[in-house]
Protein backbone atom coordinates (compact mmCIF):
# COMPACT_ATOMS: atom_id res chain seq x y z
CA UNK A 1 0.00 0.00 0.00
CA UNK A 2 3.02 2.33 0.93
CA UNK A 3 4.67 1.46 -2.26
CA UNK A 4 1.21 2.43 -4.27
CA UNK A 5 0.84 5.55 -2.25
CA UNK A 6 4.58 7.01 -3.26
CA UNK A 7 4.10 5.80 -6.89
CA UNK A 8 0.85 7.75 -7.44
CA UNK A 9 3.09 11.09 -5.93
CA UNK A 10 6.08 10.76 -8.27
CA UNK A 11 3.48 10.16 -11.20
CA UNK A 12 1.59 13.18 -10.47
CA UNK A 13 4.99 15.08 -9.76
CA UNK A 14 6.40 14.11 -12.98
CA UNK A 15 3.07 14.68 -14.98
CA UNK A 16 2.84 18.27 -13.31
CA UNK A 17 5.45 19.99 -12.08
CA UNK A 18 4.43 22.18 -8.76
CA UNK A 19 2.79 25.58 -10.73
CA UNK A 20 1.73 24.24 -13.32
CA UNK A 21 -2.15 23.43 -14.55
CA UNK A 22 -3.41 20.75 -16.86
CA UNK A 23 -4.94 21.17 -20.02
CA UNK A 24 -8.87 21.08 -17.77
CA UNK A 25 -7.28 23.88 -15.45
CA UNK A 26 -6.61 21.99 -12.58
CA UNK A 27 -3.30 22.44 -11.44
CA UNK A 28 -1.66 19.53 -9.16
CA UNK A 29 -5.26 17.47 -9.64
CA UNK A 30 -3.35 14.25 -9.31
CA UNK A 31 -1.72 15.14 -6.09
CA UNK A 32 -4.95 16.27 -4.32
CA UNK A 33 -6.21 13.15 -5.43
CA UNK A 34 -3.95 10.99 -3.76
CA UNK A 35 -3.95 13.44 -0.61
CA UNK A 36 -7.99 13.36 -0.44
CA UNK A 37 -7.13 9.03 -0.46
CA UNK A 38 -5.42 9.54 2.37
CA UNK A 39 -7.49 12.05 4.12
CA UNK A 40 -10.61 9.72 3.54
CA UNK A 41 -8.94 6.82 5.19
CA UNK A 42 -7.84 9.11 8.39
CA UNK A 43 -11.82 10.63 8.56
CA UNK A 44 -12.97 6.74 8.34
CA UNK A 45 -10.52 6.47 11.37
CA UNK A 46 -11.53 8.79 13.06
CA UNK A 47 -15.41 8.68 12.64
CA UNK A 48 -15.43 4.97 14.34
CA UNK A 49 -13.85 6.71 17.63
CA UNK A 50 -16.76 9.67 17.46
CA UNK A 51 -19.08 7.68 19.97
CA UNK A 52 -16.36 6.69 22.31
CA UNK A 53 -14.99 10.38 22.48
CA UNK A 54 -18.69 11.94 22.61
CA UNK A 55 -19.54 9.53 25.56
CA UNK A 56 -15.94 10.29 27.12
CA UNK A 57 -16.87 14.59 26.67
CA UNK A 58 -20.31 13.70 28.07
CA UNK A 59 -18.82 11.85 31.19
CA UNK A 60 -16.72 14.36 31.87
CA UNK A 61 -18.71 17.28 31.95
CA UNK A 62 -21.37 15.48 34.56
CA UNK A 63 -18.30 15.13 36.84
CA UNK A 64 -17.24 18.73 36.25
CA UNK A 65 -20.88 19.70 36.65
CA UNK A 66 -21.12 17.69 40.13
CA UNK A 67 -17.85 18.25 41.08
CA UNK A 68 -18.63 22.15 40.96
CA UNK A 69 -22.00 22.06 42.48
CA UNK A 70 -21.48 22.96 45.90
CA UNK A 71 -24.37 21.88 48.32
CA UNK A 72 -25.36 24.72 50.84
CA UNK A 73 -23.87 23.87 54.54
CA UNK A 74 -24.86 25.72 57.94
CA UNK A 75 -23.74 28.62 58.96
CA UNK A 76 -26.11 29.50 61.98
CA UNK A 77 -29.11 28.10 63.51
CA UNK A 78 -32.27 29.24 65.24
CA UNK A 79 -33.82 27.62 68.54
CA UNK A 80 -37.45 28.05 68.38
CA UNK A 81 -39.12 27.71 72.13
CA UNK A 82 -42.04 27.48 69.94
CA UNK A 83 -42.71 27.46 66.38
CA UNK A 84 -45.70 28.43 64.47
CA UNK A 85 -46.21 26.92 60.72
CA UNK A 86 -48.55 29.73 59.54
CA UNK A 87 -50.08 27.55 56.77
CA UNK A 88 -51.69 24.78 58.97
CA UNK A 89 -51.44 26.50 62.88
CA UNK A 90 -49.32 23.50 64.31
CA UNK A 91 -46.94 24.35 66.44
CA UNK A 92 -43.63 22.63 66.79
CA UNK A 93 -41.57 22.41 70.38
CA UNK A 94 -37.98 23.24 70.62
CA UNK A 95 -37.16 23.32 67.05
CA UNK A 96 -33.92 24.26 65.16
CA UNK A 97 -33.87 26.70 62.35
CA UNK A 98 -31.35 25.76 60.39
CA UNK A 99 -29.69 28.56 58.14
CA UNK A 100 -27.79 28.54 55.45
CA UNK A 101 -26.32 32.12 54.38
CA UNK A 102 -29.60 34.18 53.72
CA UNK A 103 -32.00 31.08 53.12
CA UNK A 104 -33.78 28.66 55.80
CA UNK A 105 -31.67 24.99 54.52
CA UNK A 106 -34.19 22.59 57.17
CA UNK A 107 -36.26 22.57 60.33
CA UNK A 108 -35.04 19.86 62.63
CA UNK A 109 -35.22 18.27 66.29
CA UNK A 110 -31.35 18.30 66.91
CA UNK A 111 -28.43 21.11 66.93
CA UNK A 112 -26.80 21.74 63.83
CA UNK A 113 -22.78 20.94 64.36
CA UNK A 114 -20.41 23.23 64.39
CA UNK A 115 -22.51 27.18 63.51
CA UNK A 116 -23.29 29.53 66.00
CA UNK A 117 -27.01 29.17 67.89
CA UNK A 118 -29.48 31.98 68.26
CA UNK A 119 -31.24 31.05 71.41
CA UNK A 120 -34.91 31.57 71.20
CA UNK A 121 -36.31 28.84 73.72
CA UNK A 122 -38.20 31.30 75.76
CA UNK A 123 -40.16 33.06 72.56
CA UNK A 124 -42.77 32.10 70.00
CA UNK A 125 -41.39 31.97 66.41
CA UNK A 126 -42.84 32.89 63.23
CA UNK A 127 -42.09 34.29 59.72
CA UNK A 128 -41.15 37.80 59.04
CA UNK A 129 -44.58 40.11 58.26
CA UNK A 130 -45.66 41.48 55.32
CA UNK A 131 -48.09 45.29 55.35
CA UNK A 132 -49.57 45.09 51.93
CA UNK A 133 -50.85 49.01 52.24
CA UNK A 134 -47.99 50.76 53.15
CA UNK A 135 -47.16 54.59 52.04
CA UNK A 136 -43.14 54.72 52.62
CA UNK A 137 -42.90 58.50 52.23
CA UNK A 138 -45.89 59.06 54.85
CA UNK A 139 -44.78 62.26 57.07
CA UNK A 140 -45.89 60.64 61.20
CA UNK A 141 -45.86 63.72 62.81
CA UNK A 142 -48.62 65.48 60.51
CA UNK A 143 -51.95 64.63 58.35
CA UNK A 144 -51.95 68.56 57.51
CA UNK A 145 -52.62 69.37 53.76
CA UNK A 146 -50.46 72.26 54.07
CA UNK A 147 -47.44 69.98 55.10
CA UNK A 148 -47.57 67.58 52.34
CA UNK A 149 -47.09 70.84 50.13
CA UNK A 150 -44.49 71.87 51.73
CA UNK A 151 -43.01 68.53 52.03
CA UNK A 152 -39.91 68.45 49.11
CA UNK A 153 -39.45 64.89 47.19
CA UNK A 154 -36.13 64.38 49.09
CA UNK A 155 -37.37 65.03 52.84
CA UNK A 156 -39.82 62.85 51.69
CA UNK A 157 -37.62 60.62 50.82
CA UNK A 158 -35.64 60.71 53.88
CA UNK A 159 -39.06 60.51 56.02
CA UNK A 160 -39.57 56.98 53.69
CA UNK A 161 -35.70 55.81 55.17
CA UNK A 162 -36.94 56.78 59.13
CA UNK A 163 -40.32 54.43 57.66
CA UNK A 164 -38.84 51.55 56.66
CA UNK A 165 -36.52 51.26 59.73
CA UNK A 166 -39.33 51.19 61.92
CA UNK A 167 -41.60 48.29 59.50
CA UNK A 168 -38.69 46.50 60.60
CA UNK A 169 -38.48 47.45 64.04
CA UNK A 170 -41.78 45.92 64.35
CA UNK A 171 -41.26 42.97 62.72
CA UNK A 172 -41.91 43.86 59.27
CA UNK A 173 -39.80 42.01 56.51
CA UNK A 174 -41.45 42.79 53.33
CA UNK A 175 -43.86 45.86 52.73
CA UNK A 176 -46.24 46.74 49.27
CA UNK A 177 -46.21 50.49 48.95
CA UNK A 178 -49.26 51.07 48.06
CA UNK A 179 -48.64 54.87 45.26
CA UNK A 180 -46.98 57.83 46.34
CA UNK A 181 -47.55 61.56 44.93
CA UNK A 182 -43.86 62.37 44.04
CA UNK A 183 -43.89 62.17 40.27
CA UNK A 184 -40.28 60.82 40.29
CA UNK A 185 -41.05 57.75 42.19
CA UNK A 186 -39.00 58.04 45.55
CA UNK A 187 -40.22 54.69 46.53
CA UNK A 188 -38.56 53.06 43.66
CA UNK A 189 -35.16 54.31 45.01
CA UNK A 190 -35.71 53.16 48.12
CA UNK A 191 -36.73 49.97 46.61
CA UNK A 192 -33.13 49.68 44.99
CA UNK A 193 -31.43 51.40 47.86
CA UNK A 194 -32.59 47.96 50.10
CA UNK A 195 -31.72 45.70 47.46
CA UNK A 196 -28.26 46.98 46.87
CA UNK A 197 -27.63 47.48 51.40
CA UNK A 198 -27.71 51.16 51.19
CA UNK A 199 -29.96 51.14 53.56
CA UNK A 200 -32.11 49.16 56.26
CA UNK A 201 -35.36 48.10 55.76
CA UNK A 202 -37.64 45.49 54.82
CA UNK A 203 -38.02 43.76 50.98
CA UNK A 204 -40.61 46.32 48.97
CA UNK A 205 -42.86 45.93 46.09
CA UNK A 206 -43.80 49.05 45.15
CA UNK A 207 -46.74 51.30 43.16
CA UNK A 208 -46.09 53.70 40.99
CA UNK A 209 -48.50 56.60 40.70
CA UNK A 210 -51.80 57.07 42.41
CA UNK A 211 -54.21 57.09 39.00
CA UNK A 212 -56.94 59.08 39.40
CA UNK A 213 -59.21 61.14 37.48
CA UNK A 214 -59.22 65.11 37.78
CA UNK A 215 -60.86 65.71 41.00
CA UNK A 216 -60.81 62.39 42.36
CA UNK A 217 -58.74 61.19 45.43
CA UNK A 218 -55.55 61.17 44.19
CA UNK A 219 -55.75 64.56 42.60
CA UNK A 220 -53.32 66.03 45.37
CA UNK A 221 -54.43 69.80 44.23
CA UNK A 222 -57.34 71.02 46.05
CA UNK A 223 -57.05 74.20 45.43
CA UNK A 224 -59.24 77.38 44.35
CA UNK A 225 -59.24 77.74 40.99
CA UNK A 226 -57.25 80.72 40.40
CA UNK A 227 -54.11 78.39 42.40
CA UNK A 228 -54.68 75.28 39.81
CA UNK A 229 -51.38 73.98 38.88
CA UNK A 230 -50.44 72.31 36.23
CA UNK A 231 -52.03 68.62 35.49
CA UNK A 232 -50.12 66.23 37.22
CA UNK A 233 -48.42 62.98 35.95
CA UNK A 234 -50.93 60.61 37.36
CA UNK A 235 -54.28 62.07 36.15
CA UNK A 236 -56.25 60.21 33.63
CA UNK A 237 -59.61 61.15 32.65
CA UNK A 238 -59.93 59.19 29.18
CA UNK A 239 -59.31 55.30 28.74
CA UNK A 240 -56.29 56.56 26.55
CA UNK A 241 -54.92 58.52 29.57
CA UNK A 242 -55.24 55.45 31.70
CA UNK A 243 -52.96 53.79 29.45
CA UNK A 244 -50.36 56.65 29.15
CA UNK A 245 -50.11 55.97 32.87
CA UNK A 246 -49.70 52.64 33.80
CA UNK A 247 -47.04 52.33 30.53
CA UNK A 248 -45.35 55.15 32.57
CA UNK A 249 -45.48 54.07 35.94
CA UNK A 250 -44.22 50.73 34.13
CA UNK A 251 -41.51 52.16 32.24
CA UNK A 252 -40.00 53.42 35.26
CA UNK A 253 -40.32 50.43 37.86
CA UNK A 254 -43.31 50.24 39.04
CA UNK A 255 -44.21 46.38 40.47
CA UNK A 256 -48.18 47.38 41.07
CA UNK A 257 -50.33 49.39 39.72
CA UNK A 258 -52.60 51.56 41.90
CA UNK A 259 -56.22 52.95 40.69
CA UNK A 260 -58.42 55.29 42.46
CA UNK A 261 -61.93 53.60 41.77
CA UNK A 262 -63.57 56.05 44.30
CA UNK A 263 -63.04 58.77 46.20
CA UNK A 264 -61.18 58.24 49.64
CA UNK A 265 -61.28 59.54 53.27
CA UNK A 266 -58.22 61.51 53.85
CA UNK A 267 -58.73 64.25 51.31
CA UNK A 268 -60.79 67.02 51.91
CA UNK A 269 -62.54 66.82 48.12
CA UNK A 270 -63.14 63.93 46.95
CA UNK A 271 -66.52 61.98 47.99
CA UNK A 272 -66.28 58.19 48.84
CA UNK A 273 -69.31 56.74 47.78
CA UNK A 274 -68.81 58.30 44.65
CA UNK A 275 -67.09 55.61 41.65
CA UNK A 276 -64.50 58.06 39.78
CA UNK A 277 -62.75 55.98 37.31
CA UNK A 278 -64.69 54.13 35.31
CA UNK A 279 -64.62 49.99 34.58
CA UNK A 280 -63.53 50.94 31.24
CA UNK A 281 -60.67 52.96 32.52
CA UNK A 282 -59.61 50.32 35.03
CA UNK A 283 -60.29 47.20 32.70
CA UNK A 284 -57.97 49.31 30.08
CA UNK A 285 -55.53 49.13 33.06
CA UNK A 286 -55.79 45.68 33.81
CA UNK A 287 -54.85 45.18 30.24
CA UNK A 288 -52.07 47.16 29.97
CA UNK A 289 -50.89 45.70 33.44
CA UNK A 290 -51.17 41.82 33.02
CA UNK A 291 -49.51 42.06 29.65
CA UNK A 292 -46.60 43.61 31.12
CA UNK A 293 -46.66 40.83 34.01
CA UNK A 294 -47.79 43.44 36.81
CA UNK A 295 -50.44 43.36 39.07
CA UNK A 296 -53.19 46.14 39.56
CA UNK A 297 -54.82 47.24 42.88
CA UNK A 298 -57.92 49.59 43.57
CA UNK A 299 -58.88 51.82 45.83
CA UNK A 300 -62.55 51.08 46.97
CA UNK A 301 -64.20 52.57 49.64
CA UNK A 302 -67.75 52.76 47.75
CA UNK A 303 -70.10 49.70 47.04
CA UNK A 304 -70.14 50.75 43.31
CA UNK A 305 -66.48 51.46 43.10
CA UNK A 306 -65.81 48.13 44.48
CA UNK A 307 -67.84 45.83 42.18
CA UNK A 308 -66.52 47.83 38.88
CA UNK A 309 -63.11 47.36 39.67
CA UNK A 310 -63.79 43.73 40.82
CA UNK A 311 -65.10 43.10 37.27
CA UNK A 312 -62.74 45.10 35.66
CA UNK A 313 -60.30 42.38 36.98
CA UNK A 314 -58.13 43.80 39.47
CA UNK A 315 -55.89 41.66 41.87
CA UNK A 316 -57.20 43.31 44.87
CA UNK A 317 -59.57 45.80 46.81
CA UNK A 318 -58.31 48.23 49.07
CA UNK A 319 -60.25 48.60 52.34
CA UNK A 320 -63.69 47.78 50.56
CA UNK A 321 -65.40 49.47 53.80
CA UNK A 322 -68.11 50.08 52.11
CA UNK A 323 -68.91 46.56 50.93
CA UNK A 324 -72.47 45.14 50.04
CA UNK A 325 -73.67 41.60 49.60
CA UNK A 326 -73.15 41.60 45.53
CA UNK A 327 -69.52 43.33 45.87
CA UNK A 328 -68.81 40.31 48.75
CA UNK A 329 -70.07 37.13 46.02
CA UNK A 330 -68.69 38.92 42.91
CA UNK A 331 -65.31 39.35 45.29
CA UNK A 332 -65.67 35.88 46.00
CA UNK A 333 -66.29 34.70 42.13
CA UNK A 334 -63.35 36.13 40.81
CA UNK A 335 -60.79 35.45 43.48
CA UNK A 336 -60.36 38.86 44.00
CA UNK A 337 -57.80 39.93 47.07
CA UNK A 338 -59.12 42.19 50.01
CA UNK A 339 -56.56 44.25 52.24
CA UNK A 340 -59.18 45.95 54.87
CA UNK A 341 -56.83 48.49 57.01
CA UNK A 342 -59.51 48.00 59.55
CA UNK A 343 -57.06 49.90 62.37
CA UNK A 344 -56.23 53.08 59.83
CA UNK A 345 -59.75 54.53 60.06
CA UNK A 346 -60.54 53.38 63.92
CA UNK A 347 -56.66 54.79 64.56
CA UNK A 348 -57.79 57.98 62.77
CA UNK A 349 -60.57 58.79 65.25
CA UNK A 350 -58.41 58.25 68.04
CA UNK A 351 -56.10 61.05 66.54
CA UNK A 352 -58.65 63.46 65.87
CA UNK A 353 -57.72 66.43 64.22
CA UNK A 354 -54.24 66.39 66.72
CA UNK A 355 -51.87 65.97 63.54
CA UNK A 356 -53.93 68.97 61.46
CA UNK A 357 -56.33 67.09 60.18
CA UNK A 358 -58.81 68.61 57.52
CA UNK A 359 -61.99 68.70 59.61
CA UNK A 360 -64.10 67.76 56.40
CA UNK A 361 -61.66 64.68 56.12
CA UNK A 362 -62.10 63.72 59.71
CA UNK A 363 -65.92 64.05 59.65
CA UNK A 364 -65.84 61.11 56.66
CA UNK A 365 -63.92 59.37 58.68
CA UNK A 366 -66.80 59.00 61.71
CA UNK A 367 -69.02 58.00 59.28
CA UNK A 368 -67.20 55.53 56.84
CA UNK A 369 -65.94 53.91 60.58
CA UNK A 370 -69.82 53.06 61.28
CA UNK A 371 -69.93 51.08 57.73
CA UNK A 372 -66.46 49.14 58.70
CA UNK A 373 -67.63 46.55 60.98
CA UNK A 374 -70.69 44.98 58.42
CA UNK A 375 -68.23 45.10 55.50
CA UNK A 376 -65.60 43.15 56.80
CA UNK A 377 -68.25 40.45 58.56
CA UNK A 378 -69.38 40.05 55.02
CA UNK A 379 -65.52 39.57 53.85
CA UNK A 380 -65.68 36.64 56.22
CA UNK A 381 -68.89 34.87 55.25
CA UNK A 382 -67.84 34.95 51.74
CA UNK A 383 -64.24 33.48 52.33
CA UNK A 384 -62.66 36.50 50.83
CA UNK A 385 -58.58 36.00 49.94
CA UNK A 386 -57.28 38.60 52.76
CA UNK A 387 -54.26 40.34 53.40
CA UNK A 388 -52.96 42.34 56.03
CA UNK A 389 -52.22 45.97 55.58
CA UNK A 390 -52.16 49.07 57.80
CA UNK A 391 -52.50 52.35 55.22
CA UNK A 392 -51.24 54.64 58.41
CA UNK A 393 -48.97 57.15 57.72
CA UNK A 394 -47.38 56.61 61.45
CA UNK A 395 -46.37 53.07 61.43
CA UNK A 396 -44.89 53.14 64.56
CA UNK A 397 -48.32 53.84 66.34
CA UNK A 398 -50.28 51.64 64.13
CA UNK A 399 -48.18 48.64 62.15
CA UNK A 400 -48.66 46.44 64.62
CA UNK A 401 -52.19 46.89 65.89
CA UNK A 402 -54.36 45.63 62.73
CA UNK A 403 -53.89 42.66 64.47
CA UNK A 404 -56.33 43.10 66.83
CA UNK A 405 -58.39 44.97 64.58
CA UNK A 406 -58.79 41.90 62.45
CA UNK A 407 -59.42 39.23 65.76
CA UNK A 408 -61.88 42.10 67.43
CA UNK A 409 -63.46 42.27 63.57
CA UNK A 410 -64.52 38.41 63.33
CA UNK A 411 -60.99 36.42 62.41
CA UNK A 412 -59.37 33.77 64.08
CA UNK A 413 -56.21 34.61 65.35
CA UNK A 414 -54.47 32.45 62.86
CA UNK A 415 -56.41 34.05 60.26
CA UNK A 416 -54.81 37.25 61.40
CA UNK A 417 -51.26 35.39 61.42
CA UNK A 418 -51.98 34.22 58.02
CA UNK A 419 -52.72 37.42 56.69
CA UNK A 420 -49.57 39.42 57.38
CA UNK A 421 -47.45 35.94 56.21
CA UNK A 422 -48.30 33.16 53.79
CA UNK A 423 -51.67 35.27 52.19
CA UNK A 424 -50.07 38.57 51.81
CA UNK A 425 -46.91 37.02 50.32
CA UNK A 426 -49.56 35.09 48.30
CA UNK A 427 -50.91 37.74 46.68
CA UNK A 428 -47.08 39.49 46.16
CA UNK A 429 -46.66 36.98 44.17
CA UNK A 430 -43.76 35.88 46.29
CA UNK A 431 -44.97 32.87 48.49
CA UNK A 432 -42.46 30.38 47.10
CA UNK A 433 -40.06 32.80 48.88
CA UNK A 434 -40.95 34.43 51.85
CA UNK A 435 -44.36 34.37 53.74
CA UNK A 436 -43.46 31.53 55.37
CA UNK A 437 -40.48 29.60 57.22
CA UNK A 438 -39.57 26.56 55.15
CA UNK A 439 -36.26 25.00 53.24
CA UNK A 440 -35.00 26.93 50.54
CA UNK A 441 -37.14 30.70 51.91
CA UNK A 442 -35.27 33.70 52.81
CA UNK A 443 -34.26 33.37 56.67
CA UNK A 444 -37.07 36.25 57.26
CA UNK A 445 -38.15 35.53 61.38
CA UNK A 446 -39.25 36.89 64.06
CA UNK A 447 -39.95 35.81 67.97
CA UNK A 448 -42.76 37.32 70.42
CA UNK A 449 -43.20 36.72 73.29
CA UNK A 450 -46.07 34.56 74.41
CA UNK A 451 -48.68 32.63 72.35
CA UNK A 452 -50.31 34.93 69.39
CA UNK A 453 -52.79 31.94 68.60
CA UNK A 454 -54.26 32.30 72.08
CA UNK A 455 -53.51 36.28 72.64
CA UNK A 456 -53.16 38.36 69.19
CA UNK A 457 -52.14 41.27 71.18
CA UNK A 458 -48.53 39.63 71.66
CA UNK A 459 -47.70 40.75 68.30
CA UNK A 460 -47.74 44.14 69.01
CA UNK A 461 -44.18 43.94 70.74
CA UNK A 462 -41.74 42.21 68.44
CA UNK A 463 -38.12 41.77 70.74
CA UNK A 464 -36.58 39.81 67.60
CA UNK A 465 -36.41 40.75 64.21
CA UNK A 466 -34.10 38.83 61.21
CA UNK A 467 -34.01 39.71 57.76
CA UNK A 468 -32.75 37.40 54.78
CA UNK A 469 -30.56 35.51 57.97
CA UNK A 470 -29.22 38.87 59.15
CA UNK A 471 -30.25 39.82 63.02
CA UNK A 472 -31.66 43.10 63.16
CA UNK A 473 -33.02 43.48 66.64
CA UNK A 474 -32.20 40.59 69.19
CA UNK A 475 -33.39 40.95 73.38
CA UNK A 476 -29.94 39.60 74.02
CA UNK A 477 -28.39 43.20 72.84
CA UNK A 478 -31.31 45.38 73.23
CA UNK A 479 -28.80 48.42 72.03
CA UNK A 480 -28.00 46.87 68.51
CA UNK A 481 -29.34 49.16 65.52
CA UNK A 482 -31.42 51.43 68.03
CA UNK A 483 -34.28 52.98 65.88
CA UNK A 484 -35.54 56.85 67.07
CA UNK A 485 -38.95 57.49 67.63
CA UNK A 486 -40.31 60.96 66.22
CA UNK A 487 -42.95 62.12 68.09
Amino acid sequence: MTGKKNKSKDECKSRFPAGQTSKKGKGNDCLRRAAARVNFCSIMKLRSLLPFLGCFLVCASLAFAQASKTEPVPTAAILAGKLIDVRTGNVRSHAYIVLAGDRVLAISEDAPAGVPVTDLSVYTVLPGLIDAHGHILSNPTSQSVASELRTSAPQATLWGVYNLRLWLDHGFTAVRDACEGPADYPQFALRESVNRGLIQGPRISAAGSCISITGGHGDGAPFAPDLELPQRANIADTVDDVSRVVRRDIKYGADWIKLMATGGVMDPISDFHVQELSEPQMAKAVEVAHRAGKRVMAHAEGAEGIKAAVRAGVDSIEHGTMLDEEGAKLMEEHGTWLVPTLYCFQHDMETGLSKGRDPDSFAKGQEILAAQGPAFKLALAHHLKIAYGVDDGDVDESVSREFGALVAGGMTTLGALQAATINAATLLGKEKQFGSIEPGHFADIIAVSGDPLKDITVMYHVPFVMKGGVIVKDPAHPDRNPVPHVQ
